[in-house]
């Protein structure tokens, strides 16, 4: 078999729209996680319950599970880069309410749950517009590896902004955070106006919504490499991605630390996702993604019962950099993938699934393993979530044929 030439990975930075992106893309996703870690430290500082922190978790993803398709066929039929453009403005809007009753100190658990709910309906559209423009930045030969990159910096914020706002929550407390995300997406909305993206031309719908999500649906189970694809992702993102939203919980009551400590923690699982993106980007063809994102849930995994079975951080510090390169590995193998495998007519319906998935069936874990966690503890609760995701892989492992010969394809 010939394998596809690799293209140098910075060929995607020729142009100009993906670029203007990225440097805008930026400082908003950095300032989201040093927001996300504000609000989850807050969370529990208010309560020390590990339910309200599976609700905090919960009210932000919860709106992108139940809106994500419709956000999907929306995007289809409208302008992308507009709806990208007015969410930004949004998320400043929120961002900014968040310091400003903060500074009034209004900030009780309901309000920052009513905030952090408002946060997630604007994601569920934020993320299916976002889907559909990182594609048409580029020629489709360099889709993959824009999405791979896209993704890298989107995890290295991840591992930046929580660093910084390790430093920044000693000192001017979550209030820091909140501003910062402010700014941020401040930032990104005005770099945006400086693109000039492709008009998409959008055929006329005459059929309801609820038709298109319906035909949605129907493409995914009928194709044998995104349905499995899609399957283990599901696995992954209910039973594992949860205990990124539980670590205020790990940081007190598992590894006896504080803010800091959350911070570092969070940060490791960044940077692990970070090195992870980079490595899929470099790689330059889809070849050996579908071994790479079994590897990364079986990783994913075994990563979290090493997490679970120590109490002294560093170690855990260790398990959560795995945890982070093993679940990107799955995610960014599985978008580059079926983002490759689409046309711009199903692509933001199709994709919106993977958002119901990645963004909004954690929502579900957070709330049942942090259920589960008030009678069992949250080690015990995660070893049964570790447990899930192997017996998931070790069921799908036969679909790997199928999904090499429908998707390794250029």
């Amino acid at each position: 078999m010939t394998h596809p030439a690799r293209r140098p990975v910075w060929d995607v930075f020729s142009h100009r729209n993906y670029t203007l992106f990225m440097l805008g893309l930026g400082p908003a996703a950095i300032s989201s996680w040093m927001q996300r870690v504000g609000i989850g430290w807050l969370a529990w500082e208010l309560t020390h319950s590990p339910v309200w922190l599976g609700v905090i978790a919960a009210a932000d993803l919860v709106p992108i599970l139940l809106l994500s398709p419709m956000a999907g066929v929306y995007t289809d039929r409208s302008s992308p880069m507009k709806i990208l453009l007015v969410t930004q403005w949004l998320q400043f809007v929120q961002a900014a309410l968040l310091a400003g009753f903060m500074l009034a100190g209004f900030l009780n658990i309901e309000l920052l749950f009513g905030l952090t709910l408002a946060l997630g309906f604007i994601h569920a559209f934020s993320t299916a517009a976002r889907h559909a423009v990182v594609p048409n930045t580029v020629p489709k030969a360099l889709v993959g590896t824009a999405v791979s990159l896209d993704s890298a910096l989107f995890q290295a914020s991840r591992f930046i902004g929580p660093a910084i706002a390790a430093i920044i929550i000693p000192i001017w407390g979550v209030l820091g955070t909140f501003m910062a995300h402010a700014l941020g997406t401040f930032l990104f909305s005005i770099v945006m106006h400086f693109m000039h993206m492709p008009v998409l031309v959008r055929a006329k719908h005459q059929r309801k919504l609820w038709t298109d999500i319906a035909d949605s649906v129907h493409y995914i189970r009928a194709h044998e490499g995104i349905l499995p694809l899609f399957l283990m992702l599901a696995a992954a993102s209910i039973c594992l991605r949860p205990i990124q939203d539980m670590l205020p919980g790990f940081a007190e009551a598992v590894f006896n630390s504080d803010a800091v400590g959350l911070a570092w923690l969070t940060s490791a699982m960044g940077a692990g996702a970070m090195i992870s993106a980079m490595r899929v980007a470099l790689l330059g063809n889809l070849t050996g993604l579908a071994n790479l994102a079994f590897a990364g849930l079986i990783g994913v995994s075994l990563a979290t019962f090493g997490l679970v079975a120590t109490r002294e951080l560093m170690v855990g510090i260790v398990f959560a950099a795995i945890s982070g390169y093993t679940f990107n590995t799955l995610s960014v193998s599985i978008q580059a993938l079926v983002q490759s495998a689409l046309d711009d007519s199903m692509r933001s319906r199709v994709m919106s699934f993977y958002t119901v998935i990645y963004r909004g069936t954690p929502a579900l874990g957070a709330l049942f393993f942090g259920f589960i966690a008030e009678f069992v503890g949250l080690r015990w609760s995660y070893a049964l979530a570790a447990a899930i995701g192997i017996a998931t892989a070790a069921l799908l492992f036969g679909k790997r044929r199928a999904i090499r010969r429908t998707l390794e394809r250029e």
